[in-house]
């Protein structure tokens, strides 16, 4: 019966921190944001974006580089294209998971 006991007591212990491992803003679905590519620097596998507001992290809009999560995705991404795309946090940094193009050259995000 103990030994049953500290294993339930194990298995709470690790949901709570999983739960809490988990920023609510990425446990759903990913936000896709609107931007546009200003520069892409394969080299680094970053991208810069002027982008619109971020609602899932509470960012507002800005130009700002971020890092890729694959540097192939770069390939598909030329300045001043307009793009969607989301984020997720790894290793305490923003880092772009998807990235599609949408309408190239077109209206400000």
């Amino acid at each position: 019966m103990l030994n049953q006991e500290m294993n339930v007591n194990k298995f709470i212990r690790l949901l709570a921190v999983t739960a809490l491992a988990i920023p609510p803003a990425f446990a759903d679905k990913p936000e896709l944001v609107s931007g546009q590519v200003v520069k892409v620097d394969a080299g680094r596998g970053k991208v810069t974006l002027k982008h619109g507001p971020i609602k899932s992290i509470d960012m507002a809009a800005m130009t700002m580089p971020f890092k890729v999560s694959d540097a192939s995705m770069l390939q598909a991404v030329k300045p001043c294209d307009r793009v969607r795309f989301s984020v997720a946090m790894v290793q305490d940094e923003l880092v772009i998971t998807q990235l599609d193009v949408a309408n190239s050259n077109k209206a400000k995000p």
